[in-house]
């Protein structure tokens, strides 16, 4: 029996066997936005407190891409809850650059003791990326973002979020985005001045440990609340984890800051029957055996191969295939992007081949595809899974 897309990646995210491998290509931002012909800013220049409202349009483009390849649909959390109505900071954003190629803007987050700011580049093809990152003096400005920055969840609105949901439908599944703390989510918060964001991040954490254990208490608390109010929301999947999660801290780290609230999100949301997905970009060897062994997490992607990564998928299903689901792990450069049609099909059906056995895995990119992937080569990998990955 045929299954819709959203059947077919809900049984493998829970680790069951579907009619055939689902196939979702991390095509999240660049491809979508592509497609569209439109300046990459009109997708991203928008109010960071407005909530659901700030990725409706890129998650409509990312629906439109997903019927034009036919592949199996995962959101990855565009559209997450409207702000809490204790949201006490206010935003403002000031234009201080524009050219043909991109927008600078300068933006504040006013909050009742003092303002916080960042500057952005939105640029005519590319997603945005920080030129100026939101904390600057480490012990004045991280204490604001702590006491600003995770207000109660209880009172979010999730009207835009069930709007999204409908309008995805069959075509995949919706979710709902909570990140881990930890270096990688600081690396686009912390301003490292003369430094690099990850060296300041690292002097930071060993001079104010005091603070990070006050970042760490914080977030999980937050964290929980939030769980709590995304499984009345109804999601698909949570979605949560972070790009860099092993890469950007060791797991040392990753473990004194992120493992508490990973513990937490996953068990509150097993508890209530919603799958939980973690996406890690970068070495993530390690991290599937704590998942696997001390977290109810349901899958985890992207899974990448060397040099980014450290992922053998092979050997990692063999290891943890009966606990944890797995999602990967097509090379985003050297296949995807460079590769052949026929380099797509074979690393397609070897992928099949190391990890589809019994179902619980998705055939995926390690990574999000680049900008300028042929779009034969995504036709393929699609066209593999729906024809070499039936069961």
């Amino acid at each position: 029996m045929n299954m819709t897309s959203k059947e077919r990646m809900l049984i493998a995210i829970q680790n069951g066997k579907a009619d055939r491998v689902p196939v979702a290509p991390d095509i999240s931002n660049m491809i979508p936005c592509k497609l569209t012909g439109k300046p990459f800013w009109e997708f991203y220049l928008q109010d960071p407190l407005s909530g659901g409202g700030v990725r409706v349009r890129l998650a409509r483009a990312y629906l439109s891409a997903m019927k034009y390849f036919g592949f199996d649909g995962w959101d990855g959390g565009y559209v997450n809850l409207d702000p809490s109505k204790e949201e006490k900071k206010e935003f403002q954003r000031e234009i201080i650059e524009k050219d043909e190629e991109k927008i600078v803007a300068r933006e504040y987050f006013h909050t009742p003791e003092g303002t916080l700011w960042q500057e952005m580049v939105y640029g005519i093809d590319n997603p945005p990326a920080p030129r100026r990152m939101l904390i600057k003096d480490f012990k004045k400005d991280f204490s604001l973002y702590l006491k600003y920055w995770f207000p109660d969840p209880s009172s979010c609105n999730d009207q835009e979020f069930q709007k999204w949901k409908r309008e995805m439908g069959d075509f995949g599944v919706t979710a709902l985005s909570i990140p881990c703390p930890g270096f990688h989510s600081l690396a686009t918060t912390i301003d490292g001045g003369d430094k690099s964001s990850l060296e300041a991040i690292t002097y930071a954490y060993y001079d104010y440990p005091e603070l990070f254990r006050e970042y760490a208490l914080v977030y999980e608390d937050w964290a929980e609340k939030m769980t709590k109010r995304f499984i009345e929301a109804k999601p698909d999947y949570i979605m949560t984890g972070g790009s860099g999660m092993i890469t950007l801290q060791s797991p040392e780290i990753f473990r004194d800051l992120g493992l508490p609230t990973l513990k937490k999100v996953t068990k509150l949301a097993k508890e209530a029957g919603i799958p939980t997905l973690v996406h890690c970009c970068g070495k993530a060897k390690e991290l599937v055996k704590i998942c696997a062994e001390e977290t109810d997490l349901s899958c985890i992607n992207p899974l990448e191969i060397t040099p980014m990564g450290d992922c053998n998928l092979e050997e990692i299903k063999e290891k943890y295939g009966d606990k944890i689901a797995l999602m990967g792990n097509l090379h985003t450069t050297e296949v995807m992007l460079k590769g052949s049609v026929k380099d797509v099909e074979e690393a397609s059906k070897k992928a099949i081949d190391d990890a589809g056995k019994n179902g619980g895995f998705i055939l995926s990119t390690g990574d999000q595809c680049g900008r300028d992937t042929p779009e034969e080569n995504i036709f393929k990998m699609v066209e593999v899974a729906k024809t070499y990955g039936k069961y």
